[in-house]
């Protein structure tokens, strides 16, 4: 900006003061996700210090809280949130340690699960993923259909489409491939997390916000390779600032201006 050259260690201070003076607004972030309506979350892997990392986000409507971990499981969610979401209802993929997290309720990723339904259907020629796909997207237009007083009674359009889906599920698939007989019983095992997105106006019916906000870490690894600094932190810091960051955007402040006010604190 003023053409000035700066040196490594003047920009890894500048980053870790940043980090340091965060780390307040960081933890009312946290505090705000445990009781939240709605709470999506995602993963994903990077390099820190040239091993294999991951970063977990937790997110909402005007929150974003990103964390960085050496593990992938559960126990990442037991160190940030050990009593899970009560009040929440969790959106998520189907990796185990999402649908593990104790909540109101959970909402699968639509999206996800389609795109595993067009392979099967490409693929394997199946019949039951083209039916099961047709399905989703028959519910995914109702949802865009429903008006909030809709929601105060269940619609017989959502029982038609939910009678629908127990019919799919009741399917014999001892002849299905592998792959698609896993998805089956994954479907049944999880059966009341499907269709949440139907009865709640603000549950979104897929994950794409939780991807949204962890695809800065996918950004800053394809630009810079990896995270590294002196102390073996740079992760955390990129973690704590992109959360301030991304909570700052959404709720209609300007970056710029959040953290000028932020590094004079």
């Amino acid at each position: 900006m003023f053409h000035l050259n700066l040196s490594e260690g003047s920009i890894d201070n500048i980053l870790e003061s940043m980090s340091r003076k965060s780390n307040g607004i960081y933890r009312e972030i946290q505090g705000f996700m445990n009781n939240q309506t709605v709470v999506g979350s995602d993963e994903t892997g990077c390099h820190v210090e040239g091993k294999k990392h991951w970063f977990h986000v937790w997110q909402n409507r005007l929150h974003t809280f990103i964390v960085s971990n050496a593990s992938r499981g559960y126990k990442v969610m037991e160190e940030y949130f050990p009593d899970g979401f009560p009040h929440s209802i969790y959106v998520s993929d189907c990796l185990p340690s999402q649908l593990k997290a104790p909540a109101k309720r959970h909402q699968l990723c639509v999206a996800h699960l389609l795109r595993e339904l067009l392979n099967f259907e490409k693929n394997l020629k199946s019949q039951w993923s083209a039916r099961m796909k047709a399905l989703f997207h028959s519910a995914l237009d109702l949802k865009r259909t429903l008006k909030t007083e809709d929601y105060k009674t269940i619609p017989t359009s959502v029982t038609a489409i939910e009678t629908e889906l127990d019919g799919l599920l009741a399917v014999d698939c001892a002849a299905f491939h592998r792959r698609e007989r896993a998805l089956v019983q994954r479907l049944i095992k999880n059966r009341d997390s499907i269709l949440t997105f139907l009865y709640h106006p603000e549950v979104p019916p897929d994950n794409n916000g939780s991807e949204r906000d962890i695809r800065n870490i996918k950004v800053k690894t394809k630009v810079s390779g990896q995270l590294r600094n002196r102390d073996g932190k740079g992760a955390d810091h990129f973690a704590r600032i992109r959360s301030v960051i991304d909570t700052a955007i959404k709720n209609g402040q300007e970056v710029y201006p959040a953290l000028s006010c932020l590094a004079k604190a």
